[in-house]
């Protein structure tokens, strides 16, 4: 049986019937399921963040904390990655580049290619979400220095070639055989010029031979000219590249032809006395940049060490002398 609730009436003095509205009926209903559900949310929250009663639960925590600590070992070997890179950037600019003469690759140019991060934070302090992004982050950064260092070597490696070639081209021979150190007749200097006496520079090496002795290119080149002028006699000149350019006069037959391509030790002419000439010899001239400089330090090729200091003196001695 319900029962009846009464109150006392202030205004008509008497017990009255107690009549609740419906408004507060359905206010009091809202806020009782409101109470209830919040604290459903609460309760389940707990439940899931501190208490691990299913399998499935216990398992994926577990694996989550694999995988933390793998990441913990990758980063360690990206960190390792990380200054072996370093490590070949600076031996790129400080030893590759330098040997072959080439200007180190600027960081500000490996910046803007691998877009350089910071370092990351701990582990322990990132979010699940930075825990699976930044590895892969860091990887393709490293992955893009690996890429940028590889065209630089590759870059290198064109250097290399471009080396052997140069080595091949630069005068390193004697334009004549001169295994017994006899054929220098003068040197590289002021002298007085046998035919018009007067003291003129000599520009070269005269080398001594019987007419019809070969002559040789001392270095790999182009043949820019093959002919005969008033003073020189035939002559030929050989463009080497790298600034280098031989000069080889008074032959008594020109071999090589203009534009041919020769190599170091190619008979290109032979010995005689053409053009302003009182006997037979090689005239002999190394140009630098269009500047000639002393013929006599280019014979490191055919000589040791002993032969060498002898051809200096030699040269040395012979500077007074000419043939033209």
């Amino acid at each position: 049986m319900k029962k009846i609730k009464y109150y006392y009436n202030t205004h008509t003095l008497r017990y009255e019937k107690l009549i609740t509205p419906l408004r507060v009926k359905l206010l009091r209903f809202f806020g009782f399921i409101s109470a209830l559900i919040v604290s459903c949310a609460i309760i389940i929250y707990l439940y899931t963040r501190f208490f691990d009663f299913k399998p499935t639960d216990i398992e994926a925590r577990k694996k989550y904390e694999l995988v933390q600590e793998n990441y913990k070992e990758l980063n360690a070997k990206v960190k390792t990655l990380q200054d072996q890179m370093a490590s070949l950037e600076k031996r790129d600019n400080e030893v590759y580049r330098s040997i072959f003469e080439a200007n180190p690759l600027p960081d500000s140019a490996r910046a803007k290619l691998t877009e350089k991060k910071n370092e990351l934070n701990k582990v322990s302090s990132m979010s699940d979400n930075l825990l699976g992004k930044d590895l892969p982050a860091q990887l393709n950064n490293i992955e893009a220095r690996i890429s940028y260092q590889f065209n630089s070597y590759k870059g290198i490696e064109k250097l290399i070639n471009n080396q052997e070639s140069k080595l091949s081209s630069i005068p390193a021979i004697q334009p004549v055989s001169n295994k017994q150190l006899n054929r220098i007749a003068s040197g590289f200097g002021m002298r007085i010029h046998p035919i018009y006496g007067i003291a003129k520079m000599h520009n070269g090496l005269d080398f001594t031979a019987p007419e019809g002795t070969p002559i040789y290119a001392t270095g790999d080149g182009t043949v820019t000219t093959a002919g005969f002028g008033n003073g020189t006699g035939n002559h030929v000149i050989i463009n080497h590249g790298y600034g280098y350019e031989t000069v080889y006069m008074h032959m008594v037959r020109i071999k090589a032809r203009q534009g041919q391509k020769v190599t170091r030790g190619e008979v290109i002419g032979w010995v005689g006395s053409t053009g302003a000439s009182t006997g037979p010899h090689c005239h002999y001239e190394v140009h630098i940049n269009g500047n000639p400089v002393d013929p006599v330090y280019f014979f490191y090729n055919d000589l040791n060490a002993e032969q060498y200091d002898q051809l200096l003196k030699l040269a040395a001695m012979g500077s007074a002398k000419s043939f033209d």
